[in-house]
């Protein structure tokens, strides 16, 4: 069948066999399907969507246009975690040496931020020397000597979701619950992992702005992980302001472990927590919940969690003595503080406008080739709901020099609203899809 026959079939709605999902797959990766050719049943796909059994066939066809690992030699339950994003977003930090600490093995394969969101890789290479550029053979080294590694994706992973991305991305095609499925799977089965637990972000500072569309999306990648016998679970959480305190890669990674040193922000922990909970009971660690929450919180109070995190940034070449000494972590001297315009309280933070104040600093990229300043970004002292007076610190700024200050007041001035009363404030874990 001529491929543009392929395209009018999904135009006109219909459902695309194995056997036309593979040739779209196996045509643009190797190029002999042009790019004119997939952009157009991109936007098909889009506009028509994909039931469960399409988009378990896009998955298994992108899965397998590159290498699957094999972890099996490695003792213990391969669980991993994935977030969709979000502004402050460092759980991975802390949450893959909690995990691994527990009797886990958390083989990430992770990403670099893009837009107003962060990213786990941009975040760890913060670190001196740490490495996210592993071979696969040194990543399996670090799963065997501390249980937790934290990678990006190799040239043999999944290639053909790097090469449809790529292409979604300048095609307006990126907004597909299909697409997104079958992007996210194909990468993180070819890790070698027998399960996986989502953090699907919904809000301003989220890809999914709406609870029912990271409910959908939610839905999506468990029904399709479980095609491939994946134990998998979601939690759809609360992204309408930033994630803990602080935004920024080197305060990230200060912020994480001072977390592992036992220092909690209440929505940064409920949501490791919960995350870690569901991956110790995919993983059989734990059966119960509330036995799996306190094994975590041993884990903390003990010192094992921070001590694989000092583990596994040494073994990727980092330099572990950041752990006691944070001076070493690139930070930019120029600092002044964010001040609350009149008394009240904190009834919204614009997430993702607080995200692209942090990357108009530096912190985060346009482009993917674009490059990053480790050193800038925010702390916040304040959170939605708390009380504030006129001229009291709401967030510390830390750029590069007094223009960049002043550019990021204004910027924040717009994202943070002050009310006469104090507004309601829930939890941040909305809801398990399992």
């Amino acid at each position: 069948m001529a491929f543009q026959e392929i395209i009018a079939r999904k135009r006109d709605g219909y459902q695309l066999s194995r056997h036309e999902i593979e040739e779209l797959v196996s045509g643009y990766t190797d190029g002999s399907i042009p790019d004119y050719q997939v952009s157009a049943i991109l936007m098909a796909i889009c506009l028509k969507g994909m039931d469960v059994e399409e988009t378990y066939y896009l998955t298994d066809a992108m899965l397998k246009s590159g290498e699957t690992l094999d972890l099996s030699g490695l003792g213990g339950a391969k669980i991993d975690k994935h977030s969709t994003g979000g502004v402050g977003d460092k759980v991975s930090l802390a949450l893959a040496p909690i995990a691994a600490s527990c009797g886990l093995v958390v083989p990430m394969i992770s990403g670099r931020g893009l837009g107003h969101t962060g990213g786990t890789l941009d975040k760890l290479e913060s670190i001196p020397g740490y490495r996210t550029d592993l071979s696969v053979s040194d990543f399996r080294s670090v799963l065997s000597k501390c249980g937790a590694s934290i990678i990006g994706q190799t040239s043999d992973v999944a290639p053909a979701d790097k090469k449809l991305y790529a292409l979604r991305d300048v095609t307006a095609t990126v907004e597909s619950i299909p697409l997104i499925t079958a992007s996210i799977l194909s990468k993180k089965l070819a890790s070698g992992i027998d399960g996986i637990v989502f953090d699907i972000k919904c809000g301003s500072g989220a890809f999914m702005k709406t609870f029912d569309d990271a409910a959908s999306l939610a839905k999506s990648l468990v029904d399709t992980a479980k095609r491939f016998d994946k134990k998998c679970r979601a939690l759809i959480t609360g992204m309408d302001e930033p994630l803990g305190n602080a935004v920024g890669n080197s305060l990230e990674v200060m912020e994480s472990i001072d977390y592992l040193r036992g220092n909690f922000i209440s929505d940064l922990h409920e949501i490791t927590v919960s995350l870690g909970a569901q991956m110790l009971i995919i993983g059989e660690v734990e059966l119960s919940e509330d036995k799996a929450r306190q094994m975590i919180e041993d884990s903390i109070s003990s010192g094992k969690a921070l001590d694989v995190f000092k583990r596994m940034v040494e073994l990727q070449h980092g330099d572990q003595r950041i752990i006691d000494d944070n001076s070493l972590l690139d930070l930019a001297e120029t600092k002044d503080e964010f001040l609350s315009p009149s008394d009240g309280y904190i009834s919204e933070i614009e997430t993702r406008d607080v995200g692209l104040a942090a990357n108009a600093l530096g912190a985060g990229r346009q482009r993917i080739e674009d490059s990053v300043d480790f050193g800038v970004g925010f702390n916040f002292r304040k959170k939605t709901g708390d009380k504030v007076s006129k001229d009291e610190p709401i967030a510390e700024i830390f750029a590069r020099n007094i223009t960049d200050i002043a550019m990021a007041k204004d910027k924040l001035q717009r994202a943070v609203e002050i009310s006469p009363e104090k507004p309601p404030t829930d939890g941040k874990v909305l809801r398990l899809i399992e």
